[in-house]
């Protein structure tokens, strides 16, 4: 959190880990296989040539660090400073798949130095209001300068054959090119949702549920214009279910829409954290089978239900599900 340093407390981490070995548990009863990073010490402070930062960050949300692209797993350049090197915990899970698979490639995006002229001076200062921040990011101003490529992986959808990635506070236009030059097999698409005053990964706006659905936060539309791919292609765009809780956890920087960012396991399952029984309730409706699983104490610690998650091995081939795409 801004402005406090080091450890948070010792029952919110033992809480967190006991939602999350739970969540392992369950996915592991459903035919999942489940690997775990391996921690560091993140009370830790760094130092680079380039910056400083009292303590780190974590690593309960692996989507924000890994990105899946075909055979291929993707290291994100990161935008935070205390998540600069949060990619360690997830080296000993590379190296292994490397050595179980021979076509497995493990790529890593250039990291950025991150020195002040990757960020706007105050651009977080409390004097600025809610509706300064709505003008911002309408006019597409966000924290991040263009100084250098960034992105995470959280701020990637994938559609078979197509990459849509938000553009915001933690993925600039640099890092979309970069990541446009890196798969120059698939068609890389830029989005943005003027309704969000801190737009901080996609996954708890634009949800994809099967081919063909999109759930999306209300108060965060994609914009006409760029709805055209999915229209043009016969996909519905249904607005999400209203949160059921009117505050984010202790010490959460999410909003509460993490009630739509749920885990999907196949087109008619999706898991849904328990106390979220508005989204629960659309779920059903939209055809879907429910799982519920408690994970709201966990919220602080980087997210949500999609957000701990990180697919590696996935049934299937590659798709197009925009033919009809200009």
């Amino acid at each position: 959190m801004r402005g406090q340093w080091g450890r948070r407390p010792e029952e919110s981490i033992a809480r967190a880990n006991e939602l999350l070995d739970n969540f392992a548990s369950m996915l592991e009863k459903r035919g999942v296989s489940v690997d775990r990073p391996t921690p560091i010490d993140f009370s830790q402070s760094v130092t680079t040539p380039d910056f400083h930062t009292e303590s780190q960050f974590g690593c309960m949300p692996p989507r924000d660090v890994l990105l899946t692209v075909g055979s291929e797993i993707l290291e994100a350049t990161m935008s935070y400073r205390c998540r600069w090197f949060e990619y360690l915990c997830y080296r000993p899970l590379m190296q292994r798949y490397w050595q179980e698979d021979p076509n497995f490639r493990h790529e890593a995006a250039p990291k950025p130095r991150l020195t002040d002229a990757d960020y706007h001076d105050d651009y977080l200062s409390e004097k600025i209001g809610v509706q300064k921040r709505l003008e911002w990011t309408a006019n597409k101003h966000f924290v991040t300068t263009e100084e250098e490529p960034l992105f995470d992986a959280a701020d990637v959808l994938r559609f078979g054959r197509d990459l849509v990635v938000q553009h915001g506070f933690t993925t600039n236009l640099k890092g979309i090119e970069w990541i446009r030059r890196h798969f120059p097999e698939h068609r890389v698409h830029a989005v943005n949702f003027p309704g969000d005053p801190y737009p901080i990964h996609i996954d708890a706006t634009f949800t994809p549920l099967r081919p063909g659905l999109i759930l999306n936060n209300p108060q965060r539309r994609l914009p006409e214009d760029q709805r055209k791919m999915f229209h043009d292609n016969g996909w519905e765009i249904v607005d999400a279910a209203q949160p059921a809780h009117n505050s984010p956890p202790a010490l959460c920087y999410s909003s509460v829409w993490l009630s739509m960012n749920v885990l999907v396991l196949d087109p008619k399952t999706v898991c849904v954290e328990k106390s979220e029984v508005y989204q629960a309730e659309q779920m059903d409706k939209l055809g879907m089978e429910v799982v519920e699983v408690e994970l709201r104490d966990a919220y602080a610690f980087g997210g949500g239900l999609h957000c701990c998650t990180a697919d590696v091995y996935r049934e299937g081939s590659l798709e197009d599900y925009f033919p009809k795409l200009a």
